[in-house]
């Protein structure tokens, strides 16, 4: 099994809709799960031009999800199933 990191993009305020819908999804993908976490303000961008703060907004990398697929259609059938905001970003993750 490879290694594959699911990043969530976009913020909106959490309801108890959207929060239910998570909950369903981290229960659906917790054979496949390595590790979850999310992103809270008070982010910064560093690159040459300098630094910017990150606003909480629907551009946002909130969140992560790390998980177990056979390859990166298996991982994009897993993303697709989750409840993200604006987009959700799929990567294998190479060993080190």
């Amino acid at each position: 099994m490879k290694r594959f990191m699911l990043l969530h993009i976009g913020f909106e305020r959490p309801t108890q809709e959207i929060m239910a819908a998570w909950g369903t999804w981290l229960a659906s993908v917790a054979d496949q799960a390595v590790e979850h976490g999310g992103f809270h303000s008070g982010a910064r961008e560093i690159s040459h031009d300098g630094t910017r703060d990150l606003p909480m907004d629907r551009d946002a990398i909130t969140g992560y999800s790390i998980i177990h697929a056979e390859n990166l259609d298996d991982a994009e059938r897993i993303a697709r199933s989750n409840p993200f905001i604006a987009s959700i970003r799929v990567y294998e993750i190479t060993a080190q």
